[in-house]
């Protein structure tokens, strides 16, 4: 969903300084790069296994409200252990600045390996953040090192230029190589309406050597969401974003930016069939949901109920749109679109179920075609309203379909907990392959959990898909930290 100083390097475990307890070290040992984590953007300790990075931007840390954390699980052959967890705020060791309040630590999460050490590192955006340049609320995206024995040591990467920029704000923040050098660059959201390139590498300090490119749009747009991958397969990352013209909120839209080795090409915006711009939505992830080597665009709508429903395919309840990638580009032409009056699909499409929230998608069930997790955090059942749910749709040669789709909430068998009104389990959901086995788990945030303490719940996955079997839950009880309007869940390093 979306922050000057040096950086301290330390190979012990940082200190969790939300309750002063000791975090728990990262589970590998040894020394050195390790050569499993270059194939992976989120494995903090390079132990080949992905890890698992949890916001919680409004939480009060050292009685700092909304001062904010992030909590890592590290992944394992077992897959996600809570055993192997971190907590890092602004108060731990070598991470820049100090937890303040509304300083919304959190804001953005993300992962990938910026000083090509080969271990990824988490980077964090802080968009409450005040400045001595910028002012208030200028906004920091900073990095904590990833290492042998997990994250230690920070810097700053980018602050806002002036004040009320919210730099990262509202998770609009990604990573990925955009003029095809080999190394990893920052792109975000500056001022809601302007993208900020920070071309890498990255120096140990923060410093980017690529310079700076910024994307500034005409038509005064309001970002929703963003995320870079090869949607073209010239092996340069590109850029796509979702936003609304300005003041109107209806007037969405999808934008893809090719990467070169200049660095990102004039924006496209997509249009459909009928030469009318594919409407946008408030998510979207980037994955080979067909099979066919080029990564596709899905784009979650979980709106309903505005004028701009009309001329939408099934809007009601929320829909996920799905554009497939070319050796041209995004091709708007092909969109498609699920919601859950679509066939196969679990549930019921009501107004205001919030089918369509925080999109993710890769591989869950291992037969080579990405699927897609999506939240429905308004989802009403059993007499409880907003109770929530999530369901993966599953990817094929045609893009996804319902058929073989699953669903879970906290009502079904053998998932702990218990479904309660406004619980909004589904607000966020992630898919992450922590056990190395092929088949990403599904992980689902619930803000709203316990008063808005907030949870997180954990699905294994199996060759037919994500299973309850097995699934676990953590919380504030688990991590230590202050349970009081955290609202733990609200993100993950997408």
């Amino acid at each position: 969903m979306n922050k000057h100083r040096g950086t301290l390097r330390r190979g012990l475990a940082v200190v969790m300084a939300v309750t002063g307890a000791v975090v728990l070290p990262a589970a590998h040992a040894g020394a050195g790069p390790a050569p499993a984590a270059a194939e992976l953007h989120d494995d903090f300790n390079g132990d080949g296994y992905s890890d698992l990075a949890v916001a919680a931007p409004e939480a009060t840390v050292d009685g700092k409200s909304k001062a904010g954390y992030v909590a890592v699980l590290y992944g394992s052959a077992s897959g996600l252990k809570t055993a192997s967890k971190q907590v890092v705020s602004q108060n731990t060791p070598g991470v820049t600045d100090s937890a303040e309040t509304d300083d919304r630590f959190g804001s953005a999460v993300s992962s990938a390996d910026l000083d090509r050490d080969g271990y990824s590192d988490l980077v964090v955006g802080v968009a409450g953040e005040d400045s001595v340049e910028g002012g208030a609320e200028t906004g920091l995206v900073q990095v904590v090192w990833g290492g042998p024995r997990g994250l230690s040591g920070g810097a700053p990467l980018a602050y806002g230029h002036h004040t009320y920029d919210r730099l990262s704000d509202q998770g609009q923040l990604t990573l990925g190589d955009v003029n095809g050098d080999g190394a990893t660059d920052l792109v975000v959201v500056e001022s809601l309406y302007k993208l900020r390139v920070v071309k890498g590498p990255f120096g140990r300090d923060g410093s980017a050597s690529g310079g700076e490119q910024i994307v500034v749009d005409d038509s005064d747009p309001r970002f929703l969401d963003l995320a870079t991958g090869d949607v073209d397969g010239d092996g340069i990352d590109d850029v796509v974003g979702t936003m609304h013209d300005g003041d109107e909120y209806d007037a969405r839209r999808v934008t893809y930016w090719r990467g070169t080795p200049d660095g990102l090409a004039e924006g496209i915006v997509l249009r459909d069939s009928r030469d009318w711009r594919v409407q946008g939505g408030e998510s979207l992830d980037l994955g080979d949901v067909n099979g066919d080597g080029y990564e596709d665009i899905v784009v979650g709508r979980p709106v309903d109920g505005y004028d701009s429903d009309l001329d939408t395919p099934i809007p009601k309840g929320g829909r996920v749109a799905f554009i497939p990638g070319s050796a041209n580009g995004p091709v708007g032409t092909k969109v498609t679109y699920v919601n859950q009056d679509s066939a196969s699909v679990p549930g019921a499409a009501e107004r205001g179920d919030g089918f369509g929230s925080d999109i993710s998608v890769a591989d869950v069930d291992g037969d080579g075609y990405a699927d897609i997790s999506t939240g429905v955090p308004g989802e009403d059942f059993d007499g409880l309203s907003n109770a929530g749910g999530a369901v993966v749709l599953r990817g094929g040669a045609s893009g996804p379909t319902g058929a073989g789709a699953k669903g879970v909430n906290q009502s079904t068998v053998g998932v702990p907990g218990a479904a309660e009104t406004n619980d909004a389990f589904g607000r966020t959901t992630h898919l992450v392959d922590a056990n190395h086995d092929g088949r990403a788990e599904l992980v689902v945030g619930a803000p709203g959990e316990n008063a808005n303490a907030g949870s997180v719940w954990v699905f294994r996955s199996t060759s037919a898909g994500i299973t309850p079997t097995g699934s676990f839950t953590f919380g504030a009880g688990t991590l230590g930290t202050v349970a009081a309007n955290a609202k733990l869940g609200s993100g993950f390093n997408h």
